[in-house]
């Protein structure tokens, strides 16, 4: 299966009736995956690393019934978007990415969530442009409140250096633990490893003065092998006593979000309003 059929296949599970939109800027053109009423609320989703935008297919048809979704695959990654332009190098090049997105879709305010790789962008962005951000929902974010655990970051980096599907798919049934990921989720993860793509930008993490600024709701996988799932609850809840802290014991970082769309969804639909 090509990468494109995988991308299709997943993408026709979300159910729903999806528009794809292409928005182009300096960076290039990004693609967009819609669906939900014209006028709800916008909710923006960014994937992590790798992902591809189809990875929200549990989520984004729950979301829709109320809200207008809008789930962007990454200018910097794998998936339907193409840095053809301006390439992005750093953390403020991904941010104005995100708001000329954002322009191009009519949108002022916007619920955003991201995932891992995702939820850094999603954070980094709410920090330098609150006004843009109704809420902040980060799903096992990486590289915003902890860092990465050495063990894992040497687990990943020969798919980093030479990817390759099976490269990417032996990491992610190692991190995921057993868990029963869904193989057309493995399918399109693998194929896109060996998709070209710009490369991403190197993650900063947010100080901790930026940190005691925000409330977000934060999502933290119980398992996660990417970060210690303790440290990062407790960096949250010290640095942001507003936020929201949902504990999905169960999960590991690449389980999510796929496999945990109900809490997901009952605290998205709980906490959004």
């Amino acid at each position: 299966m090509s990468f494109q059929d995988a991308y299709d296949a997943l993408l026709a599970r979300w159910d729903v009736p999806v528009e794809q939109l292409e928005l182009s800027d300096e960076f290039g053109t990004t693609h967009v995956n819609a669906c939900g009423p014209a006028d709800g609320p916008p909710v923006v989703l960014l994937p992590g690393h790798g992902a591809t935008s189809p990875v929200w297919f549990a989520i984004a048809p729950r979301l829709a019934e109320r809200y207008r979704v809008y789930a962007i695959d990454l200018i910097v990654d794998a998936g339907r978007s193409t840095n053809s332009g301006r390439t992005p190098k750093t953390p403020a090049d991904l941010h104005t990415w995100l708001s000329n997105t954002l322009d191009g879709l009519g949108v002022g305010r916007a619920v955003l969530c991201g995932h891992s790789y995702g939820a850094w962008i999603a954070l980094t962005y709410a920090i330098e442009h609150p006004d843009r951000i109704e809420r902040l929902a980060l799903v096992d974010p990486t590289d915003c409140y902890v860092g990465l655990r050495v063990p894992y970051i040497l687990r990943a980096l020969p798919g980093l250096l030479r990817p390759s599907r099976e490269r990417n798919v032996s990491f992610l049934r190692w991190e995921t633990q057993g868990l029963p990921i869904d193989p057309q989720v493995l399918e399109l993860a693998g194929l896109a490893a060996e998709q070209p793509s710009t490369p991403f930008v190197r993650t900063k993490r947010p100080t901790d003065d930026q940190l005691r600024g925000i409330a977000p709701l934060v999502f933290v996988a119980g398992r996660s092998k990417s970060h210690d799932p303790a440290r990062l609850t407790r960096r949250v809840t010290t640095l942001s006593p507003d936020a929201t802290v949902v504990q999905l014991e169960t999960a590991t970082h690449h389980s999510l979000p796929s496999l945990h769309a109900d809490e997901l969804s009952a605290a998205l639909a709980h906490e959004v309003r």
